[in-house]
């Protein structure tokens, strides 16, 4: 948690980087960083005891890291998103 770039995360920008280089379609980087331990507690907050599914950690965290986004969307005119509230 100090900043750096992991291992994962330099072969992942090599992904990206190469990757941008073939389409044109903007890529944005984000930091998924704790998103696990996020999900688990949404999910831990959602459980009732008679609806005890197993959730997929994973499939959580990326909605948290998709939320995270839109959120920011909304607060920054400037990110080319349209939100409009009616």
């Amino acid at each position: 948690m100090d900043g750096s770039i992991g291992h994962q995360a330099k072969k992942v920008k090599s992904f990206i980087d190469n990757l941008s280089a073939r389409i044109q379609v903007p890529v944005e980087y984000r930091d998924e960083w704790l998103t696990t331990v996020e999900a688990r507690r949404i999910m831990r907050i959602s459980r009732s005891r008679k609806n005890r599914q197993k959730s997929h950690d994973d499939d959580v965290a990326a909605a948290v890291i998709l939320q995270a986004y839109l959120d920011e969307g909304r607060r920054d005119p400037q990110s080319g998103l349209a939100w409009t509230q009616q």
